[in-house]
């Protein structure tokens, strides 16, 4: 059965820019009491005050200390979205494993800590969201094998927790390529001419918008019967 938002309290990881303030902005038209956390407190608290939202946070996902004080004086947490994560590219025969073990740390554990400080703080009808992507099922040459493999343990994590944590839900949403502030900041320069290739190629024609990609992670919070999947939004792209 489908659950309505309205009155419910939605915490979003990564909620400031880009998918996460998509999702939070329509889950507030839904009616729910949003909560950004961004990783500069003073855009998170910019944010918030622009779209209305109910409270904003600030939080480093890869320092579990810094995640505590964040989710402290929450009673309770209806649905959680952790979306917080950067582009971690870099050949595994060349690149600092340092930076490698990155895309792990603010995926895989950054989820692990988050869920562990709400503990029976997180709604036993609730959900939880997670955000793996296109390269858990197409991982490309360009020094990401590492963020595909982390890509793809967020979504064997959900089908895990989703037995673990029952009868809370968890999902994964698998976006394709959106065009996000986080596409400009990874391609620079190179962004139009890596857009213009790519859409060459796309069954649609063109990039995902956030707005698009956002409506999946509220269809995700507020389908009650969906739990241990990844939804796929990426305009058919895995087709080609």
């Amino acid at each position: 059965m489908s659950s309505t938002l309205q009155d419910r309290t939605v915490v979003i990881f990564g909620g400031t820019s880009g998918i996460g303030l998509a999702a939070a902005r329509q889950a507030r038209d839904a009616g729910a009491d949003v909560i950004v956390v961004g990783f500069n407190a003073e855009g998170a608290e910019r944010v918030a005050a622009e779209n209305g939202f109910a409270g904003w946070r600030a939080a480093d996902v890869t320092r579990p200390e810094t995640i505590v004080p964040a989710l402290a004086d929450i009673p309770q947490v209806d649905h959680l979205v952790l979306l917080a994560g950067t582009f971690v590219a870099g050949k595994v025969l060349e690149a600092e494993v340092d930076h490698l073990k990155r895309a792990f740390d603010e995926r895989i554990w950054a989820a692990v800590h988050t869920i562990r400080v709400l503990g029976d703080r997180l709604a036993r009808d609730g959900s939880v969201t997670f955000i793996s992507g296109a390269l858990a099922d197409r991982p490309s040459a360009q020094g990401t094998a590492v963020l595909a493999a982390a890509s793809a343990a967020m979504e064997a994590l959900a089908r895990g927790l989703a037995l673990e944590l029952a009868p809370v839900r968890v999902n994964t949403l698998s976006p394709g390529t959106t065009d996000t502030p986080l596409l400009a900041r990874t391609l620079g320069a190179h962004r139009d001419a890596y857009v213009a290739a790519l859409t060459e190629k796309l069954p649609q024609g063109r990039l995902g918008t956030a707005d698009e990609a956002g409506a999946a992670v509220v269809f995700l919070m507020s389908n009650g019967f969906m739990n241990g999947e990844t939804l796929h939004v990426d305009g058919g792209a895995r087709l080609v």
